[in-house]
């Protein structure tokens, strides 16, 4: 398998999980859900770890400010849009300290994925409002 197949098999196979987590995600309270807490290694304190942390906790208040109606269409749809800008902004993250070549190509896929993701959610939830 060449490279590239690895990388958009890799890919899929990211995205694919990062949808079923987020489904699940979606359905549980992250009001309460503070990473600062936890016992951290020294690896924890390097900027990129911070950075991905923040982008976590920010995901965590996000989804579990999330206004569910009851529609499971819809729910789905206001869940994932904090869940795929969270994989933007640790992609983002990796691309400011991250050194290897594959890892930030697919930090620059999952960035242009989820942005375009998070459009056609928007775009699905101003066409299809809450009743």
């Amino acid at each position: 398998m060449t490279s590239q197949r690895k990388l958009v098999a890799l890919s899929a196979a990211l995205l694919l999980g990062a949808g079923i987590a987020g489904a699940a995600l979606a359905q549980t309270d992250h009001s309460t859900h503070d990473m600062s807490g936890m016992a951290m290694s020294n690896g924890a304190e390097t900027p990129a770890a911070k950075g991905y942390m923040k982008a976590m906790d920010t995901m965590h208040q996000a989804m579990g400010s999330v206004e569910y109606t009851g529609d499971p269409d819809i729910d789905f749809a206001r869940g994932m849009i904090p869940h795929h800008q969270a994989a933007i902004d640790m992609a983002k993250v990796q691309l400011e300290y991250g050194k290897d070549p594959e890892i930030r190509k697919l930090s620059e896929d999952i960035i242009k994925a989820q942005e375009g993701e998070i459009k056609q959610l928007n775009e699905w939830l101003a066409a299809h409002p809450a009743k």
